[in-house]
């Protein structure tokens, strides 16, 4: 080599030292730059910790004086990370998240310099306020909408992340639930990680009462996870991080339109936004209506007010929790016919499913402004291709038969049984409404469950098994499930080769998921009624039937057993409700590597069955 080439070549790697120098800088620098930005999510995550345990523990005056002033650190923190990109571009922009960002800003200003005031005039012994915590919570939930956090969507994809979502928020339920303060006196983690489960699954069921064993501070996050679990975690994550970031990348969009089960990919944001639309809007109605309706229980407006709020979201939300020591079987609401009509409208539309209430819905919307058009405006009828497409038809149908045959089959079979302490045909009539409104994963009770006779418990399985509708607060196989099984089978003795419903024909694809959904459902079911039978030998086995299929359709119905489980019972219910929830062909999937290339076919070959 000459010394021109060696000279050439030194020079070469020094320029490359040079590059890689710079480059690393320029990543360091971009790294430190994130950060920094970061600090108010971390300073605001802390602070959220602190709640936790400011509102959990017992604590002394000196330490509550130290949280009170870190509290005002965060607002002024706040106000500094709200008000930097506005004052960096010099424009206010009054669309989306920026008119939030413009209230919040006021509103950590005004509350920073009251805040302020008090600890100068009291000489720091003053206490925190409830919209101060509120408020460093409200900071905390921008900051986390505002993180820009990378999947790895080649190894998690939608069925991976729903499982280990709802497995967080559940394991997170658990420990908020074991705080001091949370509970009156002292419960075992087991029975935190079933209430957890119940919750977040939207079960209902209970091994401890809960109007005696938690507190406001414990029915409060009891609330939070039945709602965070009835709507789902990435739901309300996905949507409210597009809402604050105003866009989102394709594979998100790819991501959500597998979660929200959309069929156009432009769709699923605003899907999204349909949903926790309808989710508040039939919340609030349901909290006007029961609260209006609470006239004969003996409570303070107070306790009116958050046992409507609790029970409008446990019955939308198909979670069957109630705040009362004996459900809706509690004699101050037994007899109370309006509150339990109410919250059996409440689990219908909650159990419709999420796209069958949007679709009904812009179908009634898109009606009514035609009619309005017509008669007001003069304008000429336009055809309006929106219709109620079949798969709503199936599901509005089966609901209906459903609601009707569980009905009809509560009253035969109880109206010499446990209908006999209601007075009036009305009364006996709205039980056995009632009782067939809940069986759909509801697990409200205003009748004594444990007295049913074995015909109402084995319809009660039967109605718990197919559960609510795909893509709703409810589990079970899914209404959907059984109307494409059942539709299938009337072909089949038909002689047909294809199912039509409604002038379309229902895919073999379809077909195919609906048969796994409920083989895997028997299988299950019945791998842990044997275990069940094994660990509680000293209950019936219809009981413990009863229970387990209560648990995997997320039900929360029982036959007055919960309390009694021991340990490993209480923890295979456990397990029981989570995959339930997810439902265990998602689960499986999303243990399951998927098949990439299935471009080939086999030579065709006819399997005896009978």
């Amino acid at each position: 080599m000459s010394l021109k080439q060696e000279s050439d070549k030194s020079e070469l790697q020094n320029l490359y030292q040079k590059n890689r120098l710079f480059d690393n800088e320029k990543v360091d620098g971009n790294d430190s730059r994130k950060l920094i930005n970061r600090v108010p999510f971390f300073v605001s995550l802390l602070a959220v910790l602190i709640i936790f345990i400011d509102l959990g523990f017992v604590h002394n005056n000196a330490l509550r004086i130290i949280f009170n002033i870190y509290y005002n650190v965060v607002l002024l923190i706040g106000i500094l990370s709200i008000s930097k990109p506005y004052i960096k571009n010099r424009k206010i922009n009054l669309s989306k998240a920026y008119f939030i960002d413009i209230v919040l800003l006021s509103a950590l200003l005004l509350v920073l310099l009251y805040n302020v005031w008090i600890i100068i005039t009291n000489s720091l012994q003053s206490t925190h306020s409830f919209i101060t915590l509120f408020l460093v919570v409200s900071f905390f939930i921008r900051e986390f909408f505002n993180l820009r956090m990378e999947i790895n969507y080649r190894r998690l994809g939608p069925a991976q992340i729903f499982v280990i979502s709802f497995f967080t928020i559940i394991f997170l339920g658990s420990f908020l639930l074991m705080l001091p303060k949370a509970t009156i006196g002292n419960i075992s983690y087991v029975d935190a990680l079933f209430t957890s489960t119940s919750a977040v699954c939207v079960t209902g069921l209970n091994v401890v009462d809960v109007e005696f064993t938690y507190t406001i501070l414990g029915q409060v996050i009891i609330m939070f996870l039945i709602q965070i679990g009835g709507l789902g975690i990435m739901t309300i994550t996905t949507y409210f991080s597009y809402f604050f970031k105003g866009g989102s990348s394709y594979k998100n969009q790819l991501l959500v339109k597998d979660i929200t089960n959309d069929e156009r990919l432009d769709n699923v944001f605003s899907s999204l936004k349909s949903i926790l639309t309808i989710t508040f809007i039939i919340e609030g109605l349901g909290f006007l209506l029961i609260f209006l309706s609470l006239n004969n229980v003996n409570l303070s407006l107070g306790e009116k007010a958050f046992f409507s709020i609790f029970h409008a979201v446990s019955g939308f939300c198909n979670a069957g929790y109630s705040t009362l020591s004996g459900n809706l079987y509690d004699i101050r609401i037994r007899f109370d016919y309006p509150v339990h009509l109410i919250i059996s409208g409440l689990i219908i539309f909650g159990g419709l499913g999420f796209p069958i209430i949007h679709n009904i819905w812009e179908y009634v919307t898109t009606n009514i402004r035609d009619i309005i058009k017509r008669v007001f405006k003069h304008e000429k009828y336009t055809y309006s291709t929106l219709v109620i497409n079949v798969n709503s038809q199936i599901v509005i149908i089966t609901t209906l038969i459903l609601l009707i045959v569980g009905t009809v089959g509560f009253y035969v079979f109880e109206k010499d049984g446990v209908l006999t302490e209601y007075s009036s045909e009305f009364g006996k009539w709205t039980a056995a409404f009632f009782g067939s409104v809940t069986t759909r994963t509801a697990g409200f009770n205003s009748t004594d469950t444990g007295a049913l006779t074995i015909p109402t418990s084995l319809l009660f399985i039967v109605l718990m098994w197919i559960g609510a509708s795909p893509a709703s607060t409810g589990g079970g196989i899914k209404t959907s499930t059984f109307a494409v099984a059942f539709l299938n089978f009337i072909a089949l003795i038909r002689g047909k080769k294809r199912i039509e419903f409604a002038g379309r024909e229902i895919s073999q694809q379809t077909v195919s998921r609906a048969f796994a959904q409920m083989t895997l459902a028997i299988l299950f079911i019945m791998i842990i009624t044997f275990v069940m039978i094994t660990f509680e030998k000293d209950k019936e086995p219809l009981d413990l039937l009863f229970e387990t299929v209560s648990a995997y359709g997320t039900v929360g119905l029982s036959r007055n057993i919960t309390p009694l489980l021991s340990n490993p019972g209480k923890i295979v219910i456990i397990i029981t409700m989570f995959v339930g929830r997810v439902s265990l062909y998602t689960l499986l999937t999303s243990m399951m590597r998927q098949v990439k290339f299935t471009k080939y076919r086999y030579p065709t070959e006819e399997i005896l069955i009978n």
